[in-house]
């Protein structure tokens, strides 16, 4: 198996290719080294764990979500770099759309489909607005904007990283990608199961460029035999959140996850209902493995990891490892706050990264811990759209879920159990069981579950209220840096 995994890691691209920003706002890969890297990870991986190609059963692929390019039918070339998730681009874009008369117009008429039919797939669109995190602003950006990709839309291939990498596998015979990855991009309809041709016409997308949409565990076909030397079976193709939830064995309806990597994703198992868009949550496609189809409901943070490894990059500390102790030295933050606004927001597009209430007494200590108490009260702020979704302990995963002051301070504000399990790279995990079970290595999730091994158990400690001053205090410092 193997995962290139974004979100889930402390502050690192996918297969650590290095992100290219050739003008602000915007973040690409470059696909032949993201290629190039990933057949040299699978023979490191291979050749570490001591095996020979032909001992591989099978590969499983997770990969971060959102990040697309296009590319030539024909040739396989690739019209431009791949444009990454974080990448902000499309946010004139989505700002005219949000404010266009013609959304308001599709916002009453979904309202009154639903008022009347009752039917929740009516419910999601009455709410719909676009962001920069969408693949179907920056999608349309493309078409508006390179030239090569409107001449040559007929044989024009878009994809995800999960089927760059399945079509280069398969030296171009396979044109596909998975139910998770396609709910991901916001162009595929999770209560249809296909892509939206509403959308697509509306945004002047063409919908021959999309690939075909198999199992989350299924047989894409084999790697072609030049690559590895022996053909290998590709059993799995799975996004990094939903994989996560896989690999933490999140099978039932109320499982929760919350993974604290680059970003932060709250992910709760609602079984075979979809739950429509409401209070910045929204409905994905888990997995689907044969007749089974099971759904989430996820929210959101950017700026997680991105954070902590900002403050390394400056020198407020040494190694990630000593931020806990450092921000446990001190009794508070002595008022200090930290706003994180490096992702810029489609809604404020002016919200601005800021450390306040600073002193002649400040320390690197109190910074540390500013920006990890960011980290928990913005947890905090997402629980609540979650509360009533689930009942079972949470369990935690990515980077940035090691920090001890970060996960006991998190399990204090949400008055909740958290689990941490001994490897944080619960996608990559979650990418073997699915591979495991198209392959037959195991007959079902029973004998995943009790693969599961729990490091560490966050309890609460105190009572929430007790954080109430520092986080009201914190919520002002949010509202003083918008719009800066």
């Amino acid at each position: 198996f193997l995962s290139g995994d974004d979100h889930g890691s402390q502050g690192q691209n996918i297969f650590n290719v290095e992100a290219l920003y050739p003008r602000p706002g915007w973040v690409e890969l470059d696909p032949e080294v993201l290629w190039s890297q990933f057949v040299g990870v699978v023979k490191e991986a291979v050749q570490a764990a001591g095996l020979h190609m032909r001992q591989v059963a099978a590969l499983g692929i997770s990969t971060q979500r959102s990040t697309f390019i296009t590319w030539h039918k024909r040739t396989g070339k690739p019209f431009h770099n791949f444009i990454s998730w974080q990448d902000l681009r499309s946010a004139e874009l989505v700002n005219s759309w949000n404010r266009s008369l013609l959304l308001k117009v599709i916002h009453v008429i979904f309202t009154v489909l639903h008022f009347f039919t009752g039917n929740d797939r009516y419910l999601a669109p009455s709410f719909l607005t676009f962001s920069t995190q969408q693949t179907s602003m920056k999608l349309s950006w493309v078409f508006k904007n390179i030239p090569e990709v409107t001449a040559k839309k007929n044989n024009c291939c878009f994809g995800t990283v999960d089927t760059w990498l399945l079509y280069r596998l398969t030296k171009g015979s396979v044109f596909a990608t998975d139910y998770s990855n396609a709910s991901s991009t916001g162009i595929f309809e999770p209560f249809t199961k296909c892509w939206n041709p509403t959308l697509c016409n509306l945004l002047s997308i063409p919908m021959s460029i999309y690939p075909s949409v198999k199992d989350t565990s299924f047989n894409f076909g084999s790697a072609d035999s030049e690559i590895f030397g022996v053909p290998i079976p590709i059993m799995a193709l799975v996004a990094d959140q939903q994989s996560a939830m896989f690999g933490e064995c999140c099978f039932q309806p109320g499982d929760v996850k919350l993974t604290m990597g680059t970003g932060g994703f709250w992910n709760v198992n609602t079984g075979g209902n979809l739950c429509a868009s409401h209070g910045g949550l929204y409905p994905l496609i888990g997995w689907k493995i044969g007749e089974e189809v099971v759904y989430l409901t996820e929210g959101s943070m950017s700026n997680i990891g991105t954070t902590i490894k900002w403050a390394q990059d400056i020198n407020l500390f040494t190694n990630v490892d000593e931020t806990a102790k450092m921000a446990r030295s001190i009794v508070d933050s002595q008022g200090v706050c930290f706003v994180p606004g490096f992702q810029v927001s489609a809604n404020d597009p002016c919200l601005s990264a800021s450390f306040m209430g600073l002193k002649p007494t400040t320390t690197r200590n109190h910074l540390v811990r500013a920006i990890l108490e960011s980290v928990a009260f913005r947890t905090k702020h997402f629980y609540f759209s979650f509360n009533l979704l689930f009942s079972s302990p949470c369990r935690a995963d990515g980077g940035v879920s090691n920090n001890s002051f970060v996960m006991q301070m998190t399990s204090d504000l949400i008055n909740k159990k958290i689990e941490k399990p001994s490897n944080t790279d619960m996608s990559s995990l979650g990418a073997a069981f699915l591979a495991g079970l198209a392959s037959g290595l195991w007959t079902d999730k029973e004998q995943l579950k009790k693969l599961r091994r729990i490091e560490t158990v966050f309890e609460p400690q105190k009572d929430e209220e007790e954080y109430k001053p520092a986080m009201d205090t914190w919520m002002q410092a949010v509202k003083c840096s918008s719009h800066w």
